[in-house]
């Protein structure tokens, strides 16, 4: 049984706490399904609404190599000294201006039964009380054979980096529902998101549930039921529903980025220098973005992903005419225009990155059919129709360059900070 569009609005409304009232729900198309649509003028770079995940986790190798974040909002828990040290490997480095840099470890709270850390007293007490008291592992949170440390080691060893989804968020909506006095309203809330397996009309499948898959996702519903079967749930725990919900995550994911370094860059870049000044502090930022890129490559950021109810509805433009970001660093996703916006006309995202979008239309549509499930036909698309339906031999060296393996990736978009 689905909810309204009315009652998902204003849940959203009641979490995010920022949302406008300058967007609508609509149904576009069987093929489309809904869209978010414009009431009134929004101008360019205005934020069009702010929104809390229903729920959110960081990924699992992320979290493996020591990017600290809040176990709740995914909000980075060093300090940016600290985070610029472990990034380029040089323990002695040493960041000008410190006091911009907004981490205050005096608010850090930890479980007291399991350890994992929040940013926040508010962070700790709002996931123990939505999903946290069933996933809490205790004393065996390093054990081996818990249910839980089985799970996540089975994924790890499917989904290696670079991650883009985690089999934790889906623990998570898992638990919430366990917890829920109201188990229904949580159940409709989930229901909203798309979970198709297959574009049957199309006769795409998303890549990571085709057949040569079937053994890695049997087991993971195995060991997913073992450590979190609910009876209110039981769809979800059959084969074919474990597929669906597999396919809601992958397809409805968003990609979080949160990162201290990059905020105490962005405050230096606010402050006003003197000429020579500014030159000193931009070189000293070049400087150290070149140092990491070298000892760390392109994995700057805490990383997780989450599930936005006004934002999955969204639909994709590679010229799109909004943007996400979290200037928060947390999981507070932001919507922005990028161009004015009409009443009337759709607010679009991209679910492609900008080197992605970039691309030619053949293989843009590659990514798309492969993780959301459609062909798209935005406006670029539709004037690049006549281009030849072939990559080019630039975007294939790239790919092999980047070697990226073909089960590992589940398609959302990391938004940089």
């Amino acid at each position: 049984m689905a909810a309204s569009m009315c009652d998902v609005f204003s849940f959203c409304v009641g979490v995010a706490g920022r949302a406008r009232v300058a967007v609508e729900v609509r149904f576009v198309s069987s093929a489309k399904g809904k869209g978010l649509f414009a009431t009134q003028l929004i101008q360019k770079g205005e934020t069009i609404f702010v929104e809390r995940p229903l729920v959110a986790a960081q990924f699992l190798w992320n979290a493996l190599y020591r990017y600290r974040a809040c176990d709740h909002c995914l909000r980075a828990l060093e300090k940016a000294e600290e985070n610029a040290q472990r990034l380029t490997g040089k323990p002695g480095q040493v960041l000008p201006h410190p006091e911009l840099c907004a981490v205050r470890k005096d608010l850090h709270q930890n479980c007291p039964h399991c350890q994992v850390m929040y940013c926040s007293a508010e962070c700790r007490l709002a996931a123990a009380e939505q999903y946290h008291q069933v996933l809490c592992p205790g004393p065996s949170q390093d054990d081996p054979l818990h249910p839980l440390n089985k799970l996540q080691e089975a994924w790890r060893s499917v989904h290696y980096p670079p991650e883009t989804a985690s089999i934790m968020l889906m623990a998570r909506m898992v638990a919430t529902v366990k917890q829920a006095k109201d188990k229904d309203r949580w159940i409709r809330l989930f229901s909203q998101f798309c979970n198709k397996t297959a574009n049957e009309e199309e006769e795409i499948v998303h890549k990571l549930l085709g057949d040569k898959f079937k053994g890695q996702l049997e087991l993971l519903r195995r060991l997913f039921t073992e450590a979190l079967y609910e009876e209110a749930l039981s769809q979800w725990f059959t084969p074919d529903g474990f597929r669906s919900l597999f396919a809601l995550v992958g397809t409805n994911g968003q990609g979080i980025g949160t990162s201290s370094l990059s905020q105490w860059v962005h405050a230096c870049d606010a402050l006003e220098l003197k000429p020579q000044d500014r030159e000193q502090l931009d070189a000293f930022i070049d400087q150290l973005y070149k140092d990491i890129e070298a000892a760390t490559g392109e994995f700057l950021n805490c990383e997780g992903s989450g599930l936005f109810v006004l934002q999955s509805c969204c639909n994709h433009s590679c010229v799109p005419n909004a943007e996400t970001s979290f200037p928060e660093n947390n999981f507070l996703l932001h919507v922005t225009a990028l161009e004015d916006i009409k009443p009337g006309e759709e607010i679009c995202i991209s679910y492609l990155d900008c080197c992605q979008r970039e691309r030619s239309r053949h293989s843009r549509h590659k990514i798309l059919r492969e993780n959301y499930l459609f062909v798209c036909s935005c406006p670029k698309c539709l004037a690049e129709a006549d281009e030849p339906n072939v990559t080019s031999e630039e975007e294939e060296e790239e790919e092999e360059e980047e070697g990226e393996p073909e089960d590992a990736e589940l398609g959302d978009e990391m938004t940089d900070v």
